[in-house]
């Protein structure tokens, strides 16, 4: 006969283990890469962090006020920075696993700047149609009526 399996053990938490842990990763990254010395990294700003259900491994997306002509040189600068990213991620988080870091421009925000300057962009606003001919004949009516 096996044994009964233990029961779960209550959790006073909201959200996921993964979303607490992304949540805690955003934190540190983004501190960590304040205190980095590198020009690269200064206009740079974590969006998001996905870690994998396993939480062994933990994509991080960014973004820059240089956009898409910088990525390359900021994918260099983060990946020249991972160990030293992922040795605080180690000491200031509490947890079994340092999830290993790798890192990625951040499609969503680039996806709605494009949609937001398509919408503000007046080639594709719709064109306004001209007044109403009625109108304009009763005003030169009413301008004549009134020399």
């Amino acid at each position: 006969m096996s044994k009964p399996r233990r029961p779960v053990a209550p959790t006073n938490h909201r959200y996921p283990r993964e979303a607490r842990l992304s949540t805690s990763l955003r934190e540190v990254i983004a501190d960590e890469l304040v205190r980095i010395d590198d020009e690269r990294l200064s206009l740079v700003t974590v969006t998001a962090i996905d870690v994998d259900p396993e939480m062994n491994r933990a994509i991080v997306f960014f973004d820059s006020l240089m956009g898409e002509d910088g990525d390359v040189e900021i994918l260099a600068a983060l990946s020249d920075h991972r160990v030293r990213l992922q040795g605080s991620v180690g000491r200031q988080l509490r947890s079994k696993k340092t999830p290993i870091l790798s890192f990625k421009p951040d499609d969503a925000i680039r996806a709605a700047e494009r949609i937001e300057r398509i919408l503000h962009d007046s080639a594709t606003l719709p064109v306004r149609p001209p007044e109403p001919a009625a109108n304009d004949a009763a005003n030169d009516a009413a301008n004549d009526s009134g020399d």
